[in-house]
């Protein structure tokens, strides 16, 4: 009965997680499926591949352009971007369709060419004339609406994209750092690639992949192994394999999170001038604690040894150490990668999962162990009247 119950209690997070990640994953943001409430059709996109952008466009041979420009995940205090540079890759020289929501509810939506940097995203004449220019604001997500009379008859394109915060109704300089200086690529009209010019699609890549590598190893599985060790050994005939199940788990996740640390580092390496300190930081003591812990395993003392108390103080100590790091470094994964809000609501909901599962069980635990004290005292107790019967008699 208790071990079914833990069993349960135990696999609820991994139920949680696996059908909250198939449900982002369904409803997760890609051009293609995406309807427009306007009924537009337009025949090509792209996924844009930071700050959680997508273009949508029709392109004749004439060089009229019709786009849709969506920045999702926006609050009512920023302001978006998307921009042509017709002379080079980068800022500079770019060509910007900018919106924004104002304060009284309504959206604005103008041309700004950007001459330098530290602009303040000023309203000017483009180099190439616009028209039908619209934009739309609802549910977090930001549409602006164009078509472009294109000079030149390419089909490839330098495109730039941006998002910043609002002061009043007045736009302020974007962030200087991550995602903020990865967003500009060239795009294929007929083909629909876009091709970053700083290998900014790559090191997303690398990033997702980085997170999720450690938000399942150091945020999931760690504390599940941990919940396993602390209430499946209280059942006696659970012994030993609540302690191949702990360290299964443990290992797992110590060689999965080394993978996600090791591609940290190369992503810091690959990055000049791009630096998370607190993230870094954390990282590395979890990597050198979770070392620690293995090495442990290997020394552990027999359960009758004379220092083995000290080496459960220290192996709990660490180890619920780790797990608080985890966590807390998660979300600082979370606020540098900045993803869909989804994912990270995800990610919440196992964390209330496990959490929930380890109140019941502990709850559970010391109603088994306080009914187990007594009964073993009643039994003693039983024993020694009877045997004083047996004196007597």
């Amino acid at each position: 009965m208790g071990g079914t119950l833990l069993l349960k209690l135990i696999t609820l997070p991994l139920c949680v997680f696996m059908s909250l990640l198939f449900s982002c994953y369904a409803q997760s943001q890609t051009c293609s499926r995406y309807s427009f409430s306007s009924n537009r059709v337009f025949k090509s996109c792209s996924d844009l591949p930071v700050l959680n952008s997508f273009l949508h466009y029709n392109h004749d041979s004439s060089g009229k352009l019709q786009i849709a420009y969506r920045h999702t995940g926006i609050g009512s205090s920023r302001w978006v971007a998307w921009a042509i540079n017709p002379t080079s890759k980068g800022m500079v020289g770019s060509q910007a369709l900018v919106a924004y929501p104002r304060t009284d509810g309504t959206v604005r939506v103008y041309t700004s060419p950007i001459t330098q940097y530290q602009t303040q995203l000023q309203e000017g004449k483009l180099s190439f004339q616009v028209s039908d220019l619209s934009a739309t604001y609802e549910n977090n997500e930001i549409i602006i609406f164009a078509t472009l009379g294109l000079s030149n008859n390419g089909t490839t394109l330098n495109q730039v994209w941006q998002e910043g915060v609002l002061s009043g109704n007045t736009p302020q300089m974007h962030v200087t750092s991550g995602p903020n200086v990865q967003s500009m690529a060239t795009l294929n009209l007929l083909s629909g690639e876009t091709a970053t010019t700083n290998g900014g699609g790559s090191k997303l890549r690398k990033r997702n992949i980085h997170g999720v590598l450690n938000a399942v190893s150091w945020g999931i599985l760690m504390p599940i192994g941990a919940i396993t060790a602390r209430y499946l050994k209280v059942f006696k005939s659970a012994d030993p394999a609540w302690f191949y199940l702990h360290a299964s788990c443990q290992f797992s996740a110590y060689v999965i999170g080394v993978a996600g640390w090791g591609t940290g580092l190369k992503l810091g390496s690959e990055s000049p001038g791009i630096r998370f300190d607190t993230h870094r930081t954390i990282g590395i003591v979890l990597f050198s604690l979770g070392t620690l812990q293995v090495f442990a395993l290997l020394l552990r003392p027999k359960p009758d040894h004379k220092y083995r108390l000290y080496w459960n103080i220290y192996h709990h100590l660490v180890g619920y150490t780790v797990i608080i790091l985890s966590v807390i470094n998660v979300f600082k994964g979370f606020d540098i990668l900045k993803p869909d809000e989804k994912w990270k609501n995800a990610y919440i909901g196992v964390i209330v999962a496990l959490a929930f599962s380890a109140i019941v069980l502990e709850a559970y635990t010391w109603f088994v162990v306080v009914k187990r004290k007594r009964s073993e005292s009643a039994g003693k107790l039983q024993h020694g009247v009877n045997g004083v019967r047996s004196q007597q008699a």
